[in-house]
């Protein structure tokens, strides 16, 4: 077994999970395909199009901007709560699940769908606000992790000459 793993970098049981994973993946997809293949392929064929050419370049510039505003100066790398790319996960986690709920829940929160009031029992304006009372909980959810980061590191840190006023 210890041949198995130098060989293949990690246990039977790790390749066993990705085989599995690779045959639904192949399974859903010739399910989905059983359909409108063309519609489907074209659908895939788009949506990469659109991520690798508009959206990875979009939100890599977002990052980089975000990045450059948070560097403080010769300070930042010794600043409690970590580097900029330590502190910046507390921005990105909230903003990725918020535009993922976005992405996924569109058309109830923009209103483009009527008629989901029955299925739902509720009043179709009710999506928009509710999205933004739960991006703005991610974003101060986040802000607290960020605070008891920085005050964990803060207490834990031994007191040195820098320190004093």
């Amino acid at each position: 077994m210890n041949a198995f793993r130098a060989r293949y970098g990690a246990s039977a049981v790790h390749l066993l999970l990705v085989l599995c994973s690779f045959a639904l993946a192949g399974y859903a997809g010739v399910r989905l395909l059983q359909g409108d293949t063309l519609g489907v392929a074209l659908w895939f064929v788009g949506a990469a199009l659109l991520h690798d050419l508009v959206l990875l370049p979009l939100y890599t510039l977002t990052d980089r901007l975000l990045q450059l505003l948070l560097r403080g100066g010769p300070r930042a790398a010794r600043r409690p709560g970590g580097t900029v790319a330590e502190r910046i996960n507390y921005l990105r986690v909230p903003a990725f699940v918020s535009l993922l709920l976005l992405v996924v829940w569109y058309p109830l929160i923009l209103n483009r769908v009527p008629g989901y009031t029955h299925y739902t029992a509720l009043p179709a304006g009710v999506f928009w606000s509710r999205w933004l009372l739960l991006t703005a909980g991610l974003f101060a959810l986040s802000a607290l992790c960020l605070l008891a980061a920085v005050w964990r590191t803060h207490r834990s840190r031994p007191r040195s000459a820098d320190d004093t006023p």
